[in-house]
């Protein structure tokens, strides 16, 4: 059995700038506890977007675990990784969903034990 990583886990944060169906106040407020925590995260403009385009990123975050992934729906978010060929692992990625969580809630998961 592994030992539970200790590495602090990546930060993506994605604006769902196309979609629009994650309410802008939640999408800002995120974005606005991110930046004022001074931790480290990488914003894209579009999940779905790069989904599309297979953007080789994508993979290079599924990769970087631990991940935390501030976007929509859990499924939604998987389901991208899958299409392109590079699933997110069932350990060590997690999604927080801008569209059911509060601002609040999805910034405290994305930033707790920083």
């Amino acid at each position: 059995m592994s030992e539970p990583s200790s590495q602090a886990p990546k930060l993506l944060y994605c604006r769902c700038a196309y979609a629009q169906v994650v309410p802008q106040g939640v999408k800002n407020g995120v974005l606005e506890k991110l930046c004022e925590s001074g931790a480290s995260f990488e914003s894209v403009s579009d999940l779905c977007e790069m989904a599309a385009h297979r953007d080789p990123r994508l993979k290079a975050f599924a990769e970087s675990t631990p991940l935390r992934i501030a976007a929509c729906y859990p499924r939604v978010v998987r389901g991208l990784f899958r299409q392109c060929g590079s699933p997110l692992p069932e350990e060590g990625a997690e999604v927080l969903n801008m569209r059911a969580q509060s601002a609040d809630e999805v910034a405290a998961g994305m930033l707790k034990g920083e």
